[in-house]
């Protein structure tokens, strides 16, 4: 949604079906299907590659509780596969994680209150072929609503993941991240507030206008 409000056509991809996407959608494996696209020539339709490979392998809000309690061994980074693809679409990309031990840039990161939203949502960009200008990150103005070491806080942001402890509802999570096409509570879990997007695609749209001129 960002990036369509930022001047791009949208064209997804997933495992899962996803029937509250609200543009082009391919439902399959995202690595196979840009393999194709790379494979037939059909990534020339496209200007920038977004991807967010699963994060749950290394994502410092999993990795504990899995190894505490014998989970994860599913989990698989995808990331160093995932990129191997976008270096031979020659196309510029953006690869998306949550802060942990995922081996990527930490080329550009984002978080709510830049954006006045009411999550931290914290994530790490790295920009492959382009590169902004990281901006100015601003103070936090308190603690995220919920328990967290067994001490319950308030504060002006909310926990959009989980479920119980004081977390976010679905009602609190559209309304914190601007999501408004989807009430599917894993949707919006995995989710980041079409905001960050947005920015990331006027600043991929500045810099090629800069290149061109």
């Amino acid at each position: 949604m960002g990036y369509h409000r930022a001047g791009f056509e949208a064209d997804g991809c997933d495992m899962t079906e996803r029937p509250n996407y609200p543009f082009a959608y391919h439902h399959g494996d995202a690595l196979e299907y840009l393999a194709h696209l790379i494979a037939t020539g059909d990534i020339s339709r496209y200007t920038l590659v977004h991807v967010s490979p699963p994060c749950q392998a290394k994502n410092t809000l999993t990795v504990g509780t899995n190894a505490s309690r014998g989970w994860g061994g599913e989990h698989v980074d995808l990331v160093g596969p995932t990129r191997e693809l976008l270096d031979t679409s020659g196309l510029p990309y953006v690869i998306e994680q949550p802060n942990g031990r995922a081996a990527i840039r930490k080329d550009l990161t984002l978080c709510g209150e830049m954006f006045g939203l009411g999550v931290l949502r914290h994530r790490n960009f790295e920009l492959g072929r382009w590169a902004t200008v990281q901006p100015a990150h601003p103070r936090h103005r308190g603690y995220v609503r919920g328990h967290r070491h067994g001490i319950y806080r308030e504060g002006p942001y909310v926990a959009p993941y989980g479920n119980g402890g004081g977390k976010a509802t679905v009602p609190e999570m559209q309304q914190a991240m601007g999501i408004t096409w989807t009430d599917v509570r894993e949707e919006l879990t995995e989710a980041i507030p079409p905001a960050y997007t947005q920015w990331i695609g006027t600043a991929f749209l500045t810099c090629r206008q800069e290149v061109l001129v």
